[in-house]
């Protein structure tokens, strides 16, 4: 017989006990029983991990801010400069940062990215020392990061739709911002912050078997591919 004072499996989360498995949430919360840990954060190692990669994804994106930073002040000192990434009327950064997109408020696109990459660096090194963020700051992180994805994946339609050439460096800030979103993304989800209680036990399953790094990487060959069909043998002629 069972004790009464004993809870059982779904008895003793209050998340659990808000599903009720009339309301089609059975196959969740089997879910949850299989696995109960996947109603908790995840586990240190595992957050430091994805926190080393964000960081040095920031790192990267930091550096490649600093570049395009200090190209943006040479060729507004002089419109004529060439850079050592101006290779042909394909791989030119001065062809793209010479467009009003690289400056869409007034400045250098670059600046905000040294900005965005300094904060990212941050948060990172505090998670791989075992920081525990609040819901609401994971939040406002991923809110704000989504917003930064976007605005990358703008300029590289930007490039290469409309200007018709493309920047190394804009490139590697489009990878880098991919890479560190993935990983905010990734946590938030393990976390419970994004899709939390049961009902996102199979996001959360997904994610903590790595599988969602096959999603990452997919869009990125995406993007790749988008490149070279395009453009083709002109990236290297």
């Amino acid at each position: 017989m069972t004790d009464a004072a004993t809870p059982t499996s779904r008895g003793s989360d209050p998340d659990v006990d808000a599903l009720d498995p009339d309301d089609g949430y059975e196959d969740d919360l089997d879910l949850v029983d299989d696995d109960p840990d996947l109603l908790q954060p995840a586990p240190l190692v595992w957050r430091r991990r994805t926190a080393i990669e964000m960081a040095i994804s920031g790192v990267i994106g930091l550096y490649t801010s600093f570049v395009l930073s200090i190209e943006a002040i040479a060729l507004a000192k002089d419109p004529e400069s060439t850079f050592g990434c101006d290779l042909n009327s394909v791989i030119s950064c001065a062809e793209v940062a010479s467009r009003w997109q690289a400056q869409l408020f007034g400045w250098p696109n670059a600046f905000l990215g040294i900005a965005a990459e300094a904060v990212v660096i941050t948060v990172a090194v505090a998670m791989i020392g075992g920081v525990t963020f609040p819901r609401w700051f994971m939040l406002a992180a991923e809110t704000i990061y989504t917003a930064g994805l976007i605005f990358a994946l703008w300029l590289f339609y930007e490039a290469w739709a409309v200007i018709g050439a493309l920047c190394p460096w804009c490139l590697l800030i489009t990878l880098t911002t991919t890479v560190v979103w993935a990983g905010l993304t990734r946590i938030c989800i393990r976390d419970g912050h994004l899709f939390p209680g049961p009902r996102g036990a199979p996001l959360r399953r997904f994610v903590a078997s790595g599988n969602d790094w096959f999603v990452t990487i997919a869009f990125l060959v995406v993007i790749a591919i988008l490149v070279v069909a395009k453009y083709g043998s002109s990236l290297l002629s």
